[in-house]
């Protein structure tokens, strides 16, 4: 198992998790902003499958949905009735890319602080809540 799929099981278990870090949104090269996009989003498939290996066992998965339109990039994961969305909006050269959640109660734009920071995305869905 991998330390995520144990993360998983830990949290399926009772464990804790810690809530994703986040920054303020802000434009960037559309370059880089849709390179980043595409990383998190090829490691949220990975996330995703190996967390379904584990929830399989114990009812419900996390879903991976893919969006493509213009001027965006975005795909929402979910799990029960929460949800992640991340998006990138492109307009010329630069572009922003912002995370919204079901729990998002903030309207200031916000992205995940680091690629790193999806794990945590992906744990707070699954969480029990008290």
């Amino acid at each position: 198992m991998t330390p995520f799929m144990i993360a998983v099981q830990d949290l399926v278990e009772g464990g804790d998790h810690t809530e994703p870090a986040t920054a303020s949104s802000h434009e960037r090269r559309l370059a880089e902003a849709t390179d980043e996009q595409m990383m998190i989003r090829s490691l949220a498939e990975q996330l995703v499958s190996e967390a379904n290996a584990i929830l399989r066992e114990h009812g419900p998965v996390v879903d991976l949905t893919d969006e493509c339109g213009p001027g965006a990039l975005a795909f929402t994961l979910s799990y029960c009735d929460r949800s992640a969305r991340l998006q990138t909006s492109m307009s010329g050269r630069s572009a922003i890319a912002r995370l919204t959640t079901s729990a998002d109660r903030d309207t200031d734009p916000r992205t995940l602080a680091g690629e790193d920071e999806l794990q945590a995305v992906v744990l707070s869905l699954i969480a029990p809540r008290p």
